[in-house]
């Protein structure tokens, strides 16, 4: 019979390796699933949706670490799980949206700069899955130094990826059809 630290060990090994495993499925999947076309299907109202998402990310972000900064664990755990949610609806909803619409060209004075924040933000939010659910591992398995260092990285880039989100959606805004 297996002891509990050896079983725990083992739960956590292969909470390693779905994490892992996620962060290579999601953007091969967001890849692939932008090749589909579902037409008849009308989901124009989803961007100022999921851009909405990615503001009350970023909001709830900010409060996780005024409740971390308090001392508020369990506060700042709530949050953090409500902003996974928010980022998991707004993946989904990203990618029904389009499947279902044509991409929407830039069409301002701003190109190079609306691309870079655009491209930066593809970028870090496929960097940012491993980031963050390794961070939050580490916060569940009680390794709380390790959380913090990973932290160090994982916040910033998911505040950057948030917040740019809503940039994005406010540049390409006057563009939509």
């Amino acid at each position: 019979m297996m002891n509990t630290t050896l079983k725990n060990e083992a739960q956590i090994a292969k909470f390693r390796r779905l994490i892992i495993a996620i962060s290579i499925i999601i953007p091969i999947a967001v890849a692939a699933l932008f090749g589909i076309r579902v037409d008849g299907v009308d989901l124009t109202f989803l961007p100022p949706f999921y851009a909405t998402v990615n503001g009350l990310t970023a909001v709830l972000l900010l409060a996780a670490l005024v409740a971390i900064k308090r001392k508020n664990r369990i506060i700042h755990q709530r949050l953090i799980q409500t902003c996974l949610v928010l980022s998991l609806l707004f993946l989904i909803c990203y990618v029904a949206y389009h499947m279902t619409s044509d991409s929407t060209p830039y069409g301002g004075e701003l190109k190079g700069l609306y691309y870079f924040i655009l491209i930066s933000h593809i970028l870090l939010s496929i960097a940012v899955i491993p980031l963050v659910l390794f961070t939050y591992l580490y916060a569940w398995e009680g390794k709380f130094e390790k959380h913090k260092k990973w932290t160090r990285f994982a916040f910033p880039i998911w505040m950057y990826v948030a917040v740019t989100g809503v940039v994005v959606y406010l540049m390409i805004y006057p563009y939509y059809k």
